[in-house]
C-alpha cells in the first residue's frame, strides 16, 4: 500500500465524458457571451464577411470571433497569441468557439 494518491491513467479512453458541453456548468459566463453575441445582428453592426465567400479558405465566422474577444476581455486575456493558447488548453474556449483549437493565431484578425 503506497501513501500517496494514485491518479488515473491518462491513456483511459472513458476517462473523460465524450461532449466538451458537460465540462462548462450551465452558470458559466461564457453562455452569457455566447446568448448575448447570439442576439447581435452582425451585418448592421459593421462587421464585414458575414456571409463567408464562394472562393479561397474559409475564416471563422465574425460572431465566433466577437464571441472569443468579448471571453478574452472578461478573462484578461487580450492578444491573439494568448486566445489561441486558450482555444487549445481552456475548455470554455474550446466550447465557445466549436472547435478543438484554432489553426494560427495570425488568423485571428487584429
Amino acid at each position: 500500500m503506497t501513501r500517496f494518491i494514485d491518479g488515473h491513467d491518462r491513456h483511459q479512453p472513458s476517462l473523460l465524458p465524450p461532449c466538451v458541453d458537460d465540462y462548462v456548468a450551465p452558470e458559466a459566463l461564457v453562455g452569457v457571451v455566447d446568448a448575448f453575441v447570439e442576439t447581435l445582428d452582425l451585418a448592421a453592426l459593421g462587421f464585414g464577411r458575414t456571409v463567408s465567400a464562394a472562393t479561397g479558405r474559409p475564416g471563422f465566422h465574425p460572431g465566433d470571433m466577437l464571441r472569443l474577444y468579448v471571453w478574452g476581455y472578461l478573462n484578461q486575456l487580450r492578444s491573439s497569441r494568448q486566445l489561441g493558447r486558450a482555444c487549445e488548453r481552456d475548455l470554455e474556449a474550446i466550447w465557445l468557439m466549436h472547435v478543438a483549437r484554432l489553426p494560427d493565431d495570425r488568423r485571428i484578425p487584429a
